[in-house]
């Protein structure tokens, strides 16, 4: 279903399969030759693998609030999302396919926050991850069917709560792997995702005050 002055789901969808394409071969033309691959056991590989999932869910609620409202900024604000963090997954596909990692591992979501920083200011010890093993700012099967339900202004207020919470989350994640990693191209996508979603947010914010509370 299309509306007016925007683009159809299927246009979105297959925008951001050419761009996940693209992202992927970007990806592994940016591992060139220079310095060692990472470990499959390093904060670069688990922050790319649980990466890609956090940001395929946000890109499944984008999509979700395109077809429940006509209101065309937050339908912008929502393709933005969509296009950006697909194309960032599939940069991350592409770094770990370029070093020879696998894209799952056998460890918990957030196992890679127990690795000491960098500096040395912090040794671990704390799983960035809730009780049921959820990433940082990812949404329950029952808010996103809620979602799923909704439909205008309730759609839209339920949309920015849960994305606030989501990029919240995700910019918590960035800051853990820039503090555990100097891996040249996950620093710059740790960096870009931090940088993107913190603007994101204060703009998002601004909607929801919009549209009440």
């Amino acid at each position: 279903m299309s509306r007016p002055g925007g683009r159809t789901v299927a246009g979105l969808v297959l925008a951001a399969v050419l761009l996940v394409a693209v992202a992927f071969a970007a990806g592994r033309l940016s591992v060139g030759s220079a310095g060692a691959p990472p470990t499959t056991e390093s904060a670069a590989a688990g922050f790319l693998r649980d990466m890609q999932v956090h940001h395929a869910q946000a890109v499944e609620m984008a999509l979700l609030i395109r077809e429940r409202t006509d209101d065309e900024t937050v339908r912008t604000v929502a393709y933005d999302i969509a296009v950006t963090q697909s194309s960032q997954a599939g940069a991350m596909y592409g770094l770990l396919d370029a070093w020879g990692l696998p894209q799952r591992s056998p460890q918990p979501p957030m196992t890679w926050t127990l690795l000491p920083t960098i500096d040395g200011s912090s040794g671990g010890g704390h799983q960035m991850s809730d009780e049921a093993g959820r990433m940082p700012g990812l949404v329950t099967d029952e808010q996103l069917a809620a979602l799923r339900a909704a439909s205008g202004d309730e759609a839209v207020r339920l949309f920015l709560e849960l994305m606030i919470a989501h990029h919240e989350g995700g910019v918590d994640m960035a800051e853990a792997a820039l503090a555990r990693t100097d891996v040249p191209q996950v620093v710059t996508l740790a960096r870009g995702i931090e940088t993107a979603q913190l603007a994101e947010i204060d703009l998002m914010r601004g909607m929801l005050a919009r549209f009440g509370e």
